[in-house]
Protein backbone atom coordinates (compact mmCIF):
# COMPACT_ATOMS: atom_id res chain seq x y z
CA UNK A 1 0.00 0.00 0.00
CA UNK A 2 2.92 2.43 0.28
CA UNK A 3 3.80 4.82 -2.13
CA UNK A 4 0.14 6.48 -2.52
CA UNK A 5 0.27 10.26 -2.28
CA UNK A 6 -2.49 13.03 -2.51
CA UNK A 7 -4.51 12.92 -5.55
CA UNK A 8 -4.31 9.54 -6.18
CA UNK A 9 -7.57 6.99 -7.53
CA UNK A 10 -8.73 4.25 -4.36
CA UNK A 11 -10.21 1.54 -5.10
CA UNK A 12 -11.82 -0.44 -2.42
CA UNK A 13 -13.23 -3.97 -2.89
CA UNK A 14 -15.76 -5.09 -1.03
CA UNK A 15 -15.56 -8.65 0.57
CA UNK A 16 -19.42 -9.08 0.74
CA UNK A 17 -21.01 -10.46 -2.27
CA UNK A 18 -23.09 -8.27 -4.04
CA UNK A 19 -21.70 -5.04 -2.48
CA UNK A 20 -20.13 -2.97 -5.11
CA UNK A 21 -16.76 -1.62 -4.72
CA UNK A 22 -16.45 2.03 -3.99
CA UNK A 23 -14.13 4.53 -5.35
CA UNK A 24 -12.69 7.87 -4.57
CA UNK A 25 -9.57 10.62 -4.51
CA UNK A 26 -7.06 10.72 -1.97
CA UNK A 27 -7.13 13.58 -0.48
CA UNK A 28 -4.33 13.36 2.37
CA UNK A 29 -2.11 10.43 3.54
CA UNK A 30 -1.71 9.67 7.24
CA UNK A 31 1.28 7.88 8.49
CA UNK A 32 0.86 6.79 11.78
CA UNK A 33 3.21 4.92 13.60
CA UNK A 34 1.46 1.46 12.36
CA UNK A 35 -0.36 1.93 9.63
CA UNK A 36 -1.22 4.52 7.29
CA UNK A 37 -5.12 5.88 6.88
CA UNK A 38 -6.08 8.16 3.73
CA UNK A 39 -8.38 11.26 3.66
CA UNK A 40 -10.43 10.39 0.77
CA UNK A 41 -13.29 12.30 -1.10
CA UNK A 42 -15.96 9.49 -2.17
CA UNK A 43 -17.55 9.22 -5.62
CA UNK A 44 -20.49 10.18 -3.91
CA UNK A 45 -19.08 13.31 -2.92
CA UNK A 46 -18.61 12.25 0.97
CA UNK A 47 -15.12 12.40 3.20
CA UNK A 48 -14.15 10.33 5.39
CA UNK A 49 -10.51 8.94 6.77
CA UNK A 50 -10.43 5.21 5.91
CA UNK A 51 -7.62 2.60 7.25
CA UNK A 52 -7.40 -0.06 4.48
CA UNK A 53 -7.35 -4.09 5.21
CA UNK A 54 -4.57 -6.30 4.41
CA UNK A 55 -5.38 -6.80 0.08
CA UNK A 56 -8.95 -4.47 0.20
CA UNK A 57 -7.18 -1.28 -1.43
CA UNK A 58 -5.84 -0.85 -5.07
CA UNK A 59 -3.82 2.51 -5.84
CA UNK A 60 -3.87 4.13 -8.92
CA UNK A 61 -1.92 6.84 -9.37
CA UNK A 62 -3.21 10.24 -10.34
CA UNK A 63 -3.26 10.62 -14.59
CA UNK A 64 -0.77 13.82 -15.33
CA UNK A 65 -2.81 15.75 -17.26
CA UNK A 66 -1.40 16.79 -20.65
CA UNK A 67 -0.26 20.43 -21.55
CA UNK A 68 -2.75 21.16 -24.67
CA UNK A 69 -0.61 20.86 -27.84
CA UNK A 70 0.00 24.18 -29.44
CA UNK A 71 -1.77 24.86 -32.89
CA UNK A 72 0.07 25.30 -35.94
CA UNK A 73 -0.17 28.28 -37.73
CA UNK A 74 -2.11 28.07 -40.94
CA UNK A 75 -0.06 27.78 -43.85
CA UNK A 76 -1.41 31.05 -46.12
CA UNK A 77 -0.98 30.04 -49.95
CA UNK A 78 0.65 32.95 -51.70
Amino acid sequence: MGGAKKGDHIVIDSEAVGTPTREGEILEVVSGSVSVRYRVRWSDGHESTFTPSGGSARIQPRRSKQAPRAKKPASRAK
